[in-house]
């Protein structure tokens, strides 16, 4: 009985030749894509606003900081618990003209609750 190749596989399946090289995962971020640069961007902003805020605020509040995002002109810090957002909330009300006198000014500030994985 003859043998029939899988029909979910092509005849002349495409295989990756021995002149292609592995390339280091830095080097492919590195290339300057436009979804690309708009990740790494976002990022830069994210540690940026993570350790400005961890530097102005108490110890015991920035231990309960999950992260920080800025989209827009509008920045949104998450906390770990719904108690710690609240005090959180009222810590960043009291940091509000540094925030606006910071390197990336942002226009709104909002608080929101995201728990540690």
């Amino acid at each position: 009985m003859p043998k029939f190749p899988p029909l979910h596989k092509r005849a002349g399946s495409t295989r990756l030749t021995k002149s292609a090289t592995p390339r280091a995962l830095g080097d492919l971020l590195a290339r300057a894509t436009p979804v690309l640069s708009q990740i790494r961007d976002q990022k830069t902003r994210q540690n940026y606003w993570q350790s400005w805020l961890t530097a102005q605020l108490p110890s015991e509040l920035s231990a309960h900081l999950t992260g920080a995002v800025e989209r827009d002109g509008a920045l949104t810090v998450f906390a770990d618990s719904a108690a710690w957002a609240a005090r959180l909330r009222y810590a960043l009300t009291e940091l509000k003209t540094d925030i606006e006198r910071s390197e990336r000014p942002v226009s709104t500030v909002a608080v929101r609750v995201l728990p540690r994985r």
